[in-house]
């Protein structure tokens, strides 16, 4: 894999450019003691550990390009970091200890809620949870949901186009965004803070930064795309005998409720038995079933939406289900979902796929995947759930025994090879909404084109020339 060399400062030079940090910043918001430094070199899932010259703490976007122009003078590396709930250690420096990370978190401020232009502009290390009370607030809705909420920051959702429980209606964080303010990485500043849904002159530059997981430059602003507030809500936790039926009654659902469908989650028994058993207070919401649905409809009669789950279960589409009677009901329904990450690391590690397909084939991949691992690896599960409505399925492998689970993750290379290749063998990606990061920058060569792989090598290598913007994350 092509490598930029990095020729790094010397022991003398690197003091001096901790010396001037310290004058740009203030010594309190540049962290060197390694229990100040600990909280910023560890990934969510634990899976990545690194080391740093320094963790820095900007206030400002003036104080970011400042950091930036000092680190790039001096050939030092730099890492961006929003919340660091990455699953995949694209926020997570090496361990050579050469690097900065650069932690966007005191970047919060709300600037602007635009009403009358269903406009949201804030700096990136406002939490997610802050973007969506600001929009409330306002009597508006910012739609991106994830579990992670109250710790994700907005640059991280850009960095990585965090996808989340309602792409189906409102798309990704991509779709989502209309304007960026980015620090390059020799300094200097794209501020593209324009809340315009048109602007066709020329390439549309901000769409490079999105996704791209800070390897072309530090996202300190965005503006971001609002929608009314819906006036009803209704929730639904459904039982369906196979993930073939859970499509064919997204097909039905979408036919009949078109937008008013904003969420259809897939989450397997499998799935629900480690949210019950390892988070306090979650309860089955009715009878067993091998597959479930986690349905939301939005601004239209919960009438209708009883009428329309009254035919369904009278043509066997369903096996039956709960709809929330209260606001109360719906948040634990939606926890049942949402905590299932939290269940598997309580439950121990796991091999994560997060992926996407086409809807047609979803069902296949589950069965082949599901009997391809089944030969290989006897006695192993299959934890699968996802946002099946847009095709994204997070699909982890691990085994309920700790000592077979140690030898099984011993031969992750081999799991990715069944999962990913019948991934691509079913026109499908290796990676929806989490990004590459360290986890899957060399299994990405396997299934990207050379024409792809050398575009994106040729875009890092002009805005990126020196290779100081979070190496080791891209292609």
């Amino acid at each position: 894999m092509p490598t930029t060399t990095i020729c790094m400062p010397s022991l003398s030079e690197r003091h001096d450019v901790l010396e001037r940090l310290r004058q740009l910043l203030g010594p309190a918001y540049v962290l060197t003691a390694a229990a100040d430094t600990a909280p910023y070199l560890t990934d969510w899932r634990g899976r990545y550990r690194g080391a740093v010259l320094a963790v820095l703490r900007p206030g400002s976007v003036a104080e970011v390009q400042g950091v930036v122009r000092l680190c790039a003078a001096a050939g030092v590396p730099m890492v961006p970091q929003g919340g660091n709930t990455s699953l995949c250690g694209a926020a997570t420096p090496d361990g050579s200890g050469e690097a900065v990370v650069i932690s966007l978190g005191r970047l919060n401020r709300i600037l602007e809620v635009d009403t009358a232009n269903d406009a949201l502009t804030l700096e990136a290390g406002c939490t997610l949870a802050q973007a969506q009370a600001a929009a409330q607030a306002a009597g508006r809705l910012f739609p991106l949901a994830l579990a992670s909420a109250g710790s994700c920051q907005i640059g991280g959702n850009l960095s990585t186009n965090a996808g989340g429980v309602q792409v189906l209606r409102y798309g990704n964080t991509r779709d989502l965004t209309l304007g960026l303010q980015v620090v390059l990485p020799n300094g200097e500043l794209f501020d593209g803070l324009r809340g315009l849904r048109k602007d066709n002159t020329g390439y549309d530059l901000k769409q490079l930064f999105i996704g791209a997981e800070g390897t072309l430059g530090i996202i300190t602003a965005a503006v971001l795309k609002l929608y009314p507030l819906p006036e009803t809500r209704t929730t639904c936790w459904l039982e369906v005998e196979s993930p073939d039926q859970a499509v064919a009654l997204l097909n039905r659902a979408k036919h009949a409720f078109d937008a008013a469908l904003t969420a259809f989650e897939l989450v397997s028994e499998i799935a629900l038995g480690l949210v019950v058993r390892h988070i306090p207070g979650a309860q089955r919401p009715g009878a067993t079933s091998p597959w479930y649905v986690l349905a939301e409809f939005s601004a239209v009669d919960p009438r209708k939406v009883e009428d329309w789950l009254a035919e369904c279960l009278g043509a066997g589409a369903v096996r039956g289900g709960t709809v929330a009677a209260s606001e109360a009901q719906t948040q634990k329904l939606w926890a049942l979902r949402e905590n299932i990450s939290e269940a598997q690391k309580r439950e121990g590690i796991s091999i994560k796929h997060d992926i996407s397909l086409p809807l047609s084939r979803i069902a296949e991949f589950i069965d082949r995947a599901g009997a391809a691992l089944a030969t290989e690896f006897p006695g192993s599960r299959v934890v699968a759930f996802g946002h099946v409505g847009d095709g994204n399925l997070h699909y982890n492998l691990s085994h309920p025994e700790t000592a077979a689970n140690a030898a099984l993750l011993a031969q992750e290379d081999f799991v990715n090879r069944v999962v990913y290749d019948l991934v691509h063998a079913c026109g499908g990606s290796i990676s929806a909404e989490h990004g590459l990061g360290q986890l899957k920058r060399s299994e990405i060569l396997r299934y990207k084109s050379p024409v792809e792989i050398e575009l994106m090598r040729s875009l890092k290598k002009t805005i990126d020339v020196s290779g100081l913007m979070n190496p080791g994350k891209s292609v």
